[in-house]
């Protein structure tokens, strides 16, 4: 029987270069886009250089829950397709600047889910890859009370696993447990298992 080569995996050195080819190859196609784009885990924000002789009414943007055109009318949108994810409405909007070097548009995006990223703005736009956005450093104060309180649960249950130690839901369970064999001295506990 024939030796199988097992499948080695990428060094270090060789995962790096593949990020970086990756990267740059990601980077070219979003330059070649028509407009740059951002997000944070809430919204997506696009910017587009327009003739400074242009006017708000010479602009041609509709934006809907699930789909994006933008452009000057008369001509090939900037952008037009669908989204990949639901946006809210009432709280996305559009704006004509003026730069130093002409005008610009600014539309923005609130998105419905603020708890994903997005691998484009409009889905036949290339995609980037998600999984390398390193997040901007939130406080938890921004955060509404009940995802805060998520978060904050979350953030204790991961410093108590990295010290050995029990997980809010554990420690909860330890201290009924506890409570019950107070109020039932009578009863044997020597065998109960928690977990």
């Amino acid at each position: 029987m024939a030796d199988i080569e097992k499948p080695t995996s990428p060094s270090p050195e060789e995962r790096a270069k593949r990020d970086a080819e990756a990267k740059k190859k990601e980077q070219e196609e979003q330059n070649k886009l028509p407009y740059k784009w951002t997000q944070t885990i809430g919204d997506v924000d696009l910017v587009a250089a327009i003739p400074a002789n242009m006017k708000g009414k010479d602009l041609d943007v509709k934006i809907t829950r699930t789909t994006l055109k933008a452009g000057i009318k008369g001509q090939e949108p900037l952008i037009d397709g669908t989204l990949p994810h639901a946006i809210l409405l009432d709280e996305s909007a559009w704006t004509l600047e003026t730069t130093k070097e002409g005008k610009e548009l600014n539309i923005h995006l609130d998105k419905s889910n603020k708890m994903e990223w997005w691998a484009h703005v409009v889905t036949s736009a290339p995609k980037i890859d998600t999984s390398k956005i390193t997040p901007e450093n939130s406080k938890l104060s921004d955060l509404d009370g009940d995802t805060r309180g998520m978060v904050e649960k979350m953030m204790f249950d991961q410093r108590q696993k990295e010290m050995g130690l029990p997980s809010s839901e554990d420690q909860k369970k330890t201290d009924m447990l506890k409570q019950f064999q107070k109020q039932h001295p009578e009863m044997d506990f020597s065998n109960a298992k928690i977990g």
